[in-house]
This record gives C-alpha cells, structure tokens and sequence, in this order.
C-alpha cells in the first residue's frame, strides 16, 4: 500500500531547502519550482518539483498525490517554472491514463525517493502505471505564446 503525503513540519522544512537550492540552480536538474496562482485566494503559490522531459517534451508529475498545485495549476490552466534565476510561464495539459504511463514510468524511475507514494513496482503492467493517474495526475507543459 502506498504512502500517504502528509505536510508536518518536517515537509516544509524539507521544502524550504529545496526551494532555495532550486532558486540557486542547486541539485537535480529536474527540479524547478513551480509557482501558481491559488483557485480561490488568487494569491501566488510556490513549492518544488520534479519536471520529467524527453526531447522537446516535459512533463509535471503530482508524485505526492491531488494536492494544492495540482488543483490551482487545473483552474488556472498554466504554472510558471523557475530554476537558478531563470523563469517561464508555461500552460499545462492534463493527459489522460494511457498517454500517462511512459511518463510516470520514467518518473518512478529517475525520481526514486518517491517510489513510496505509489502502488507499482519496476515489473508493473502498463495497465497498473495507468491506474496510478487517478492518484498522480501527469500534466504536459506547453509553451505559451
């Protein structure tokens, strides 16, 4: 059974380190902090994750679950992204069970801290990857005119 996120102090802490590491361009490439605009308070929101690409595609994973950014990035239909001084807004795209599977495979793979979140191992069918989306939803960044 997969883990459950829970935000505790610990989390924020964790949090904060990254966010700052990431501002600084620090650590993995794949980490960028997102920012988006709260559904209801219309206030900016930031937290880090992990941006999966192949080629010219990239691709948000919800590792930790239907949380807040998920939800915010759904109503405002666009994230901005930014990493070591550098920033992008960028529309998202929620892709549906079938186009989800490579990118949650890759992502369970490059993104091994997570794996706990999630109820498939390395030998899951595409069918039990698929299935994740309902828990991880994938969104495709798009590049805004």
């Amino acid at each position: 059974m997969a883990k459950t996120y829970r935000m505790n102090a610990g989390t924020r802490v964790i949090n904060r380190v990254f966010h700052t590491m990431t501002r600084l361009g620090i650590g993995k490439g794949y980490r960028y902090n997102l920012t988006v605009r709260g559904r209801k308070s219309g206030r900016s929101y930031s937290t880090p994750v992990d941006v999966m690409s192949a080629g010219e595609e990239r691709w948000l994973v919800a590792a930790y679950g239907v949380s807040d950014w998920v939800r915010n990035a759904r109503a405002a239909g666009e994230v901005g992204l930014s990493r070591g001084g550098r920033s992008r807004t960028l529309g998202v795209v929620e892709l549906g069970p079938e186009e989800s599977v490579p990118v949650l495979r890759q992502y369970w793979r490059e993104v091994p801290v997570t794996r706990a979140y999630f109820d498939v191992t390395a030998e899951s069918s595409d069918e039990e990857f698929a299935a994740e989306v309902a828990r991880h939803p994938v969104f495709r960044l798009v590049p805004r005119e």
